[in-house]
């Protein structure tokens, strides 16, 4: 009797070599060409870019708030008459 670990690694490699004999390899292999042309076209970047972006974008707005403190700290002695 197959052990029953060795029979599903035997079914398994059985079904993909079956797959791989099937039109389902050959449409597999299309949609993916297909997706990577139509991402490429669609002018996306890595999540790694996006966070480089969001973190710069985050320094920005923290560095605005402190030169809106900056300025309104002039302004109050201005704002007050004597």
């Amino acid at each position: 009797m197959i052990p029953p670990n060795q029979w599903f690694d035997d079914f398994q490699k059985n079904m993909s070599e079956l797959l791989a004999k099937t039109p389902a390899a050959d449409i597999e292999r299309t949609m993916k060409t297909f997706m990577t042309q139509t991402f490429a076209r669609m002018d996306l970047i890595t999540r790694e870019e996006f966070d480089v972006q969001a973190e710069l974008l985050a320094r920005a707005l923290k560095r605005v708030d402190a030169l809106e403190a900056r300025i309104q700290a002039l302004e109050d002695p201005v704002d007050k008459p004597e």
